[in-house]
């Protein structure tokens, strides 16, 4: 497939840097005090000579394959505000990160438009949103780790990595957090983490490095999609401890690469035993890169990308190819 030029806004850092590792070229409208989706190559991330910042002033001047709408503000205000009208008229693709937030099963899409492709990044969030005729794909997650970083675990600790979890509350799992650490020793990262008492921010290229250390990693969310900081966290080698709900229960498996359950007890038991077991924690440690090497990879993250791409540059072609 010839590289593709490719409109779309910063809306999720370490998913645009994924997505990125393609051979596509990506074009990021930047305005000035860079508000929300026009940050463009922020810093944290190496961004590749495919990726390139371009004023939101000159959009409309520049010539695209096809349009990536990454949130609603984009869909709804952003491209009326940008583009021109045949711009508009682009193969289209809507990238939704999250589950519906409204009402979880009834909630209708923003898009819905027989000539957009609509994709979710879970076989949940698909399963939850109804999209009505919109068309729709899962395009699961794919995440790179750098080379030479591998789990040891030898930090009698477990570790959490949520943005913003104090003012996020309930849905991000804050009282879960909580009441967790009250008994077991856990070090928080993120963004706002030290309104918790945590450790921070991590530059996203330094997570993994420190993520290893730790003997497990706790995702203690209640309801969001699959979090890239698991699928980071798995691919280094990390136990995975989580609530059993949304698309956590098909990609952690009780005994194998961690442990999940809707008990936070039964969770607190499982923490425990790893922290007393070091040779059981390296068991898990290996089913869990098994899975996110099978699950995450770069390369079928970027050939359903790929794929998804052609789908609407091509419609015909991509139906006569499969």
């Amino acid at each position: 497939m010839k590289p593709l030029r490719i409109l779309t806004w910063h809306i999720h850092g370490s998913y645009l840097h994924y997505l990125t590792q393609s051979h596509h070229h990506f074009y990021l409208p930047v305005k000035p005090e860079r508000p929300e989706g026009y940050g463009g190559r922020l810093g944290g991330f190496p961004w590749s000579d495919n990726v390139h910042d371009v004023p939101a002033e000159e959009v409309r001047n520049l010539k695209f394959d096809c349009i990536l709408f990454q949130s609603r503000k984009n869909y709804l205000e952003d491209q009326y505000e940008i583009l021109s009208e045949s711009q508009r008229r682009l193969p289209r693709v809507y990238l939704e990160h999250d589950p519906p937030r409204e009402q979880p099963t009834d909630t209708r899409h923003v898009v819905d438009d027989p000539n957009v492709l609509l994709v979710h990044v879970t076989h949940f969030n698909q399963l939850m949103w109804d999209s009505g005729r919109t068309p729709t794909r899962v395009i699961e997650h794919g995440v790179m780790i750098p080379d030479g970083v591998r789990y040891t675990g030898e930090l009698e600790r477990g570790l959490v990595v949520v943005n913003g979890l104090r003012s996020r509350g309930r849905r991000l799992g804050a009282d879960v957090f909580e009441r967790v650490r009250q008994e077991i020793p856990l070090d928080l990262v993120g963004m706002g983490a030290e309104k918790l008492d945590g450790l921070g921010e991590i530059p996203h290229h330094q997570l993994p490095a420190f993520a290893s250390r730790y003997r497990f990693f706790f995702n203690p969310i209640r309801y969001t999609s699959l979090g890239l900081a698991v699928c980071e966290a798995m691919m280094v080698g990390l136990p995975i401890i989580g609530l059993a709900t949304t698309e956590m229960v098909t990609v952690v498996e009780n005994g194998v690469s961690g442990y999940v359950d809707t008990d936070i007890e039964n969770l607190i038991s499982k923490m425990r035993q790893l922290l007393n077991d070091q040779t059981h924690a390296q068991k898990l440690s290996q089913g869990a890169i098994a899975t996110a090497q099978k699950r995450f990879n770069i390369q079928r993250f970027c050939q359903d990308w790929d794929e998804a791409f052609q789908s609407v540059i091509s419609p015909l072609s991509s139906v006569l190819s499969k």
